[in-house]
């Protein structure tokens, strides 16, 4: 089988079939296509015809040119994916990925904000004009729900119910329903009656939030909102929007939140994804314990 041809039917697969978001879509396919360069140059050998030798090479090749844990172990990851794909479907007959093991890789903890960073990050856009009303209210949809930035940009307006104070969020598993405190619910209620009509271009628009053209907000807009207000509010952490999805979890599971509640809410298909949560607030307890206490 071509390369082409390969690299068409494992991006269909990861599509269709493992229902892959776009992030790790586009990941995947890089290492692969990565990987066929590597095996025409090499070995002269397309993507069906690879044996361990080849893989455990290019995986050697990898770590001298220095490229991170992280990184190989994600390109082992793609690798393994792709041939279990054609071994089920009888491509070939035996993966030659069988004996590529990731490395182990010290988690690193993500990054929180303190409840005053968060009030004072929050406090930013000023609702003197449609701008500020829009970033307000999706600064603090962010902070409220938790979900990621994609589901952010990707509500439309029929998602919201005020009256009941939840949002729907179509995530990568299933539909779910996340609750919200009183003030988003508030600044979502005025960008959607005193702002939102102005802003549209077209009556039809579904999208909840847009930008100043009148369509739906884009990912990198949105990133370069939430840096400019990290700018203004003085904050020294590298925040992102997954900072403040951090932060959301965090914070519930500090105040007593079910972890399982909070997995629910995050979207999160496996429990230990969440449980990162757990050894962040145990860390932190312990920072607090070792600079307060007389004797630590």
């Amino acid at each position: 089988m071509l390369n082409s041809e390969c690299l068409i039917l494992f991006e269909t697969y990861l599509r269709e079939e493992k229902k892959a978001s776009d992030n790790t879509l586009s990941s995947y396919m890089r290492d692969i296509r990565q990987l066929a360069d590597f095996m025409s140059s090499h070995s002269g050998h397309a993507l069906t015809e690879a044996d361990e030798d080849d893989l455990g090479e290019y995986i050697s090749i990898l770590k001298a040119m220095g490229k991170s844990v992280a990184t190989v172990s994600r390109n082992i990851a793609s690798i393994k994916c792709l041939y279990s794909y054609l071994t089920i479907h009888r491509v070939i007959p035996r993966s030659p990925a069988l004996k590529l093991v990731p490395e182990k890789n010290t988690q690193k903890l993500p990054e929180i904000l303190t409840n005053k960073e968060v009030d004072l990050l929050l406090a930013q856009p000023e609702r003197v004009d449609a701008k500020g009303y829009r970033d307000k209210a999706m600064l603090e949809l962010l902070y409220a729900t938790g979900i990621r930035v994609t589901e952010l940009i990707d509500l439309n307006a029929d998602d919201v119910s005020l009256s009941a104070g939840v949002i729907r969020v179509q995530g990568r598993n299933k539909e779910r329903f996340i609750p919200m405190y009183p003030k988003a619910i508030q600044a979502l209620q005025d960008y959607l009656e005193l702002v939102r009509p102005q802003m549209i271009a077209t009556p039809d628009e579904p999208s909840l939030f847009v930008n100043v053209s009148g369509d739906r907000m884009s990912r990198q807009g949105f990133w370069k909102l939430i840096k400019q207000y990290q700018k203004k509010a003085g904050i020294e952490k590298d925040i992102t929007p997954h900072t403040l999805r951090h932060s959301f979890a965090a914070h519930l599971l500090e105040n007593g939140a079910d972890i399982h509640s909070i997995q629910e809410m995050l979207g999160h298909a496996d429990l230990s994804s969440t449980q990162v949560y757990s050894q962040l607030v145990k860390k932190q307890l312990k920072d607090v314990y070792n600079k307060a206490h007389p004797r630590a």
